[in-house]
């Protein structure tokens, strides 16, 4: 009988020849990018022993779009040309979309980058149903990291950690070789998610992480911490706040909130993407980066005080 990820090898190979996606290979010979790839900062992903790069290409803004295809495939290329090799991105971003546009270009360099996505399921049978059309739209047969997403409520955590709740499905996928580690995400409560990670062994933890979030509900004290003296590969989102931190919401510059977050022990960021501009200027910024003084850190934090709840709106409406 077929494993799950031999069956799903079958498939991939079936359909390979179908796909329509614009030039995929990237600018750089091999040679090129292994040099850029040493200009970037990279952190040991706790316990996975994973070795990443501290700025990490995130799914949503231009890459969620399939309209804009070809711009995002573009971005992607580019992005491990020059040295990103940790990729996020979910089946709910864009309906699916990202996976879909990450998918053109993971058909030719999936071996290049460390591939993380999520299941927005409670259940094992609907984990079981998302990842398989994850893997369909990522054109591969496994992933890197797989991750409970979005953990809001006390019902979202005892449902996913039920006997036939989605760890479940994640500790078969881990035995079947389908996924290589497990993790958990939230931007909403972190008291949760330190529930989470003191009940189960993940292998990593998605928070949110920026200069107001030491204002209301933070993330970066008990749970920061608890991940920490577990080992856990600790990975940093919201970190502008979806644009609302930079420029007016306390934080001046796109390097004063990147280089905040960078000096708390992550082991990278993920930052979404609207142009090749912008990733550019995220490279270099990393490239660039060494961590704030304590004292600076606390004037970014004094700065965000009034406007912290522009800084946290996921923790209020999300």
């Amino acid at each position: 009988m077929l494993t799950r990820r031999q069956f799903i090898s079958r498939m991939l190979a079936m359909t390979a020849a179908l796909s329509l996606g614009p030039g995929l290979s990237g600018s750089l010979s091999p040679e090129e990018r292994l040099k850029a790839a040493e200009l970037i900062p990279r952190r040991k992903l706790g316990k996975t022993g994973e070795e990443i790069s501290i700025l990490s290409l995130g799914g949503e803004a231009t890459i969620e779009q399939v309209e804009r295809q070809q711009e995002a495939v573009e971005i992607i290329n580019q992005a491990l040309d020059y040295g990103i090799n940790y990729i996020d991105t979910a089946p709910s971003y864009g309906g699916g979309d990202s996976e879909t546009n990450f998918g053109q270009v993971m058909a030719e360099r999936r071996d290049e980058v460390f591939l993380a996505s999520k299941t927005h399921e409670r259940s094992y049978d609907g984990t079981m149903r998302l990842i398989e059309e994850s893997l369909g739209r990522l054109q591969t047969d496994y992933l890197d990291l797989y991750q409970l997403h979005n953990i809001r409520t006390e019902q979202d955590l005892s449902a996913a950690l039920a006997s036939e709740g989605a760890i479940t499905a994640l500790e078969e996928l881990q035995q079947e070789g389908v996924i290589r580690f497990t993790g958990i995400t939230g931007h909403k409560d972190p008291e949760l998610l330190l529930r989470g990670i003191r009940e189960y062994d993940f292998d990593c933890l998605l928070m949110s992480l920026n200069a107001a979030d030491i204002h209301y509900r933070p993330f970066q004290q008990e749970l920061l911490e608890e991940a920490r003296e577990q080992e856990l590969g600790i990975i940093a989102m919201k970190v502008l706040a979806a644009g609302r931190l930079v420029p007016g919401g306390g934080v001046d510059t796109i390097e004063e909130a990147l280089y905040y977050t960078w000096s708390f022990p992550v082991s990278t960021s993920i930052i979404g993407t609207g142009s090749l501009a912008e990733l550019e200027e995220n490279v270099e910024l990393a490239r660039n980066f060494s961590p704030l003084e304590e004292d600076e850190m606390l004037e970014l934090e004094n700065k965000t005080a009034e406007l912290e709840q522009e800084g946290n709106f996921f923790k209020y409406h999300w």
